[in-house]
Formats: C-alpha cells, sequence, structure tokens
C-alpha cells in the first residue's frame, strides 16, 4: 500500500477495539518494512499496560520482597536499589551478572514450559464469540472486584480450572480483570458470577437507594454521581454505591471498587470546570464522623484559595489520645506495603 493509501487508512479508517494495529505498523515502519512475530509482540508488551501492572505486582509483592528480606535490596518508594552496588568494580558486576545468567539458564532447561504455566492456563482457545458473551453477561465489568473493562483489561476464567476437569462451555466460564484471575489461580473453584445479585440490594426509607432520577448526573451500574442538595462550593458533587451500605468498610469490593474509580475519575474534570485549584475528597463515614445520610457517599469539593474552608486536621475539637494498638496498626500496614 503507498504512502497516502496507509496515512488514509490509519487517519480514517482504522477501527480499533485495542491499542495493536497502530503499534504494529509503528514496530515494521520501524524495523524496516519487516518484523517477526517475537519483535511485533515484544512492541505490543512495551504498551500493554495489565501485563506491566501484573509483572509490577510480581516485583513488589514476591520477588522484591523476597530479596529484601535477604538483605540484598532496600525498596525507595516505587523503586529497588541493589544495597552496596557501588562498592562492585566492574568486572564483579559483569561477574555477577553471568552468574544470574548461569542460574536462569539452569532454570529455563530444568523447568521448560512449566515456568509460565500459570500464565498459560488461562490461554486456551475461546472463541470470540463466547468471549463476547460472557463479557456482555458480566455487564463488562469484573465478576470479583466490579471494575470496568474500560478501566482494567478483562479476562475469561474458567470458574473450574482445567486441571480439575473444568470445560470451556460457557456455564464454567466468568469474566474476572487480570488482577483478580492472577489471584484466583487455577487451585480455586469459586463462582464469582453470584456477586452481581448483590447489585440490586436497597433499602426501603433510604434516600440514597431512592434518589430521584432527575437529581442524577451520571451513574454506571454500581454508582450514582449527583450535585450535593447543600453544597458548600460550587459542584459540589456526591458519589453514591447503588448498594445499600452506611459504611464503606461494609462495603463489597466490587462497589468499593467502582466508587474509587469513580473518584479518581471525576476529579480532575470538575476542578478544571469550575476552575479550582484544589479539591477535598472525603467520606462522613458513620454518624460520629458527620454521616447524616446512613448510606456510604463520597464528597468531591472544589476548592479555591482564600475560600475560607479548612483541611481535615481541623475537624475535630477535642482529639482522643493514640490508641495503645495504633503502633501495632501502623506495623501492620507496612508489612502490607
Amino acid at each position: 500500500m503507498h504512502f497516502p493509501e496507509l496515512k488514509d487508512f490509519i487517519l480514517n479508517r482504522m477501527r480499533m477495539s485495542h491499542i495493536y494495529q497502530p503499534l504494529m505498523l509503528i514496530t515494521l515502519l520501524k524495523e524496516g518494512g519487516v518484523g517477526s512475530i517475537e519483535t511485533i509482540s515484544k512492541e505490543l508488551l512495551t504498551e500493554d499496560k495489565s501485563q506491566q501492572e501484573y509483572y509490577g505486582n510480581i516485583t513488589k509483592n514476591m520477588v522484591g520482597r523476597v530479596l529484601k528480606n535477604h538483605g540484598i535490596v532496600q525498596k525507595n518508594g516505587e523503586s529497588f536499589k541493589l544495597i552496596d552496588y557501588e562498592t562492585y568494580t566492574a568486572d564483579q558486576r559483569i561477574e555477577l551478572i553471568q552468574i544470574c545468567q548461569e542460574k536462569l539458564n539452569e532454570y529455563i532447561e530444568k523447568r521448560g514450559k512449566r515456568i509460565f504455566e500459570h500464565r498459560r492456563k488461562s490461554a486456551g482457545y475461546i472463541s470470540g464469540s463466547i468471549r463476547y458473551n460472557v463479557l456482555k453477561d458480566a455487564k463488562f465489568r469484573c465478576e470479583l472486584c466490579g471494575v470496568s473493562a474500560d478501566t482494567k483489561a478483562l479476562e475469561v476464567d474458567h470458574i473450574i480450572p482445567r486441571n480439575k476437569g473444568g470445560t470451556d462451555d460457557i456455564s464454567n466460564l466468568q469474566a474476572l480483570c487480570y488482577s483478580c484471575n492472577a489471584m484466583k489461580r487455577d487451585k480455586d473453584s469459586t463462582d464469582f458470577r453470584k456477586v452481581k445479585e448483590s447489585y440490586e440490594f436497597r433499602e426501603e426509607g433510604c434516600l440514597f437507594c431512592e434518589i430521584q432520577k432527575e437529581r442524577i448526573v451520571d451513574e454506571d451500574d454500581l454508582c450514582y454521581v449527583i450535585r450535593d442538595g447543600f453544597p458548600v462550593t460550587n459542584l459540589h458533587t456526591l458519589i453514591i454505591p447503588k448498594y445499600h451500605s452506611s459504611k464503606l468498610n461494609q462495603l463489597p469490593i466490587s462497589f468499593a471498587t467502582s466508587l474509587m474509580n469513580t473518584i479518581y475519575t471525576l476529579t480532575g474534570p470538575i476542578e478544571e470546570a469550575v476552575g479550582a485549584t484544589a479539591t477535598t475528597i472525603a467520606f462522613n463515614n458513620g454518624s460520629a464522623a458527620g454521616q447524616e445520610v446512613p448510606h456510604v457517599h463520597c464528597h468531591i469539593i472544589p476548592r479555591f484559595e482564600q475560600d475560607g474552608g479548612k483541611s481535615v486536621h481541623s475537624i475535630v475539637e477535642n482529639p482522643s489520645p493514640p490508641s495503645a494498638d495504633l503502633s501495632n496498626i501502623v506495623l501492620s500496614i507496612k508489612n502490607l506495603i
């Protein structure tokens, strides 16, 4: 195809359902017009955020933690530092790399294809039509955490894993995001499709369960967005899970995930719409915190210079002394990071 036709295809006729077409063309253009499948697939991988996050979690929570516990690396924010690296000579670094490569080759030779078996288990052929129907039945959301396919890549999971006799029949398939699917692995036969039943849980007489439709600015399967009835600033917005729960920590994970995703998505546009320079994002989580409607909801409050408002540290006038258990709680949180 000549330049004008290819340019026209890219600009006007390329119909994209994912990032792959332009990435493949970029690779071919950079590689002199010819690229091996391996080369193209590697280029796709560099832009696949789902795979990057998958291996990022492995780095942070598995291999990084093991090496940290052995005193080999230390974690600094989003980076790992090899302890005493600066004391190694160039020859010592080369020698260590060679030793690592030998260990790697030895392991690969011993284990072969089993190394990535956990990733291949779900890689069997599922037809496009079946995959579409599984995702459609799930309303294009992870059936465990509720995240939308627009936010995180969804995979078709075998409820009963293949290695336990599970089939490729649609009755044995469910939609999970890659994070939940990785956690489920091939030893768990939990059917998460029942989570959708909780989407309809409401409580009679609850102001937010019976919200007037004309107040709804936006919504999805899990959350409403409305303007606060008594706004403290322009575009003071509430995000309300459809599931009835009085407190955030009692909310099912699918709704909590959707709630946080919605907060993340709306905060910037709300600030921009009113020219705000900051935002207060707050939950009154229980009556002692000032919650008036016993249905969990988040306030997004645009803030401005000289608006007279204060920070969350000014909310409590008579703070209680720290609990004796606070240090243990902090230690537990640090161990999770």
